[in-house]
């Protein structure tokens, strides 16, 4: 009959799949390895700000420990007990004091350390303090070429080969190649903390030029939402003012005769204005970053709003024909908008600068393979002032420079390019004259 576990208070709830089960032999294993991982962590730290007070102690800690091996201790284990105190007093201080040096120069110290084996070897004092050049190995495996190292493991093997030739115990062999395997070993290690040293130091590099990328990637998307959000104010405003402007100047001249005109005048300045305001206040209000946005929100205007937006300039006074080829449903509305957008700075240059006679005609055509095409013409007066938005030129998703001091052109430009469109823009060299701006959008791809 087997035990049962009595139970008090609790129910056994089963572990949930990935939970790691805590009564296993392991359990206690990942908090050990995080405590070894941090206490390494702090001794590395404090190696790095105090090197000197390490290696300085650690130095004196050896030469105690050599000196107290030569005060007789050496006899017990030495092939010849009859060597003078003072040669084995300075042996041991040859063993232990160098390792001051031993990160700076490590060459030199393991040169020391060799002579000083030489003459242990030679004597037959077989020092135990001889081991420690196995420390300015490891060093010299953590910091030198691997040339170096080679050259040192093997210098390390003479002194050695003499002890082991001059008092040989038992087989030649049973002396050297436990030496051969300590001497390698400790090179080995040496060489794995050195290489988890530089992969660390690589994963730190690469997280450092990682986080460089991402505030370079922040700043370049800043700076591509402010100029985006430029030529939407920079369309919204300089369209909805240029209507305003046209109203109010057609209701100031129809004030005198017909109070009426006049009135609807103003309604209409009324509506275009809020318009621009609701407008805007979409565009501001995507860089709030301190609460749930405050305006209404609403789509983007898209090809379908083109006769509103026709109506409107109409009414600001420009007599304006559209003419609609094809269906234009199912382009993307970014394409939409890219259109539209053309279309509103277009006809806002010719509110500004084309004239009181001038008239303008947009045709929109939606072939089959999906390219689109816009052309805006008006019977304006050629113009290329400093006010003027549309210098004349031709601009491509290619980067093609374009002439002209304004944004409007600019603007047209940077939609345009982001559907690898081209956009002409210019003077109008047959008659009657005035501007013409053509927009090409190409079928856009499915990838």
């Amino acid at each position: 009959m087997t035990d049962q576990p009595c139970q008090t208070g609790t129910s056994a709830v089963p572990a949930a799949a990935g939970t790691p089960d805590r009564s296993s032999w392991s359990a206690g294993a990942e908090p050990l390895t995080g405590r070894m991982h941090r206490l390494g962590e702090r001794f590395r730290g404090f190696d790095r700000r105090r090197p000197l007070w390490w290696d300085l102690h650690l130095t004196c800690l050896m030469v105690l420990g050599a000196l107290v091996d030569a005060s007789g201790g050496w006899k017990n284990i030495a092939f010849d007990p009859e060597v003078p105190a003072w040669l084995v007093v300075t042996m041991s201080l040859a063993f232990s004091v160098p390792l001051m040096w031993r990160r700076t120069r490590p060459l030199a110290v393991l040169g020391v350390m060799l002579a000083a084996a030489l003459v242990n070897a030679w004597s037959g004092a077989h020092l135990q303090a001889a081991f420690l050049h196995l420390l300015v190995v490891f060093n010299i495996a953590l910091r030198l070429p691997l040339r170096t190292l080679v050259w040192a493991c093997g210098a390390a093997l003479v002194p050695v080969a003499v002890g082991a030739t001059l008092y040989p115990v038992g087989s030649w062999d049973q002396q050297f190649v436990p030496q051969l395997y300590g001497i390698v070993l400790v090179a080995l290690l040496g060489l794995l903390v050195r290489s988890r040293r530089d992969y660390t130091a690589s994963l730190l590099e690469r997280a450092r030029r990682l986080e460089v990328e991402r505030d370079q990637q922040a700043r370049l998307a800043a700076a591509a939402e402010r100029v985006r959000i430029a030529r939407e104010m920079h369309d919204i405003i300089g369209h909805n003012l240029s209507v305003i402007t046209g109203l109010a100047d057609g209701g100031a001249y129809a004030a005198a005769t017909s109070p009426q005109r006049a009135a609807q005048a103003l309604d209409a300045i009324g509506t275009t204005s809020r318009q621009a305001l609701s407008e805007l206040r979409r565009v501001l209000d995507v860089m709030r970053d301190d609460g749930p946005p405050v305006a209404e929100l609403a789509p983007q205007p898209a090809l379908t709003d083109l006769g509103r937006l026709v109506e409107g300039v109409r009414a600001a006074g420009l007599p304006v024909t559209l003419t609609v080829d094809g269906d234009p449903g199912g382009r993307s509305p970014g394409r939409q908008l890219t259109v539209y957008r053309v279309v509103q700075e277009a006809l806002t240059n010719t509110l500004k600068h084309g004239g009181p006679t001038a008239t303008a005609e947009v045709t929109v055509r939606y072939a089959d393979d999906g390219t689109v095409t816009a052309e805006i013409t008006d019977t304006g007066s050629a113009r290329n002032g400093p006010g003027d938005q549309n210098g004349s030129g031709t601009a491509s998703g290619t980067g093609t420079t374009v002439t002209g001091p304004g944004r409007g052109l600019t603007g047209m430009r940077e939609r345009t390019a982001l559907y690898n469109g081209t956009l002409e823009a210019g003077p109008r060299r047959t008659a009657p004259g005035g501007w013409r701006v053509r927009l090409r959008l190409p079928k856009e791809s499915t990838r």
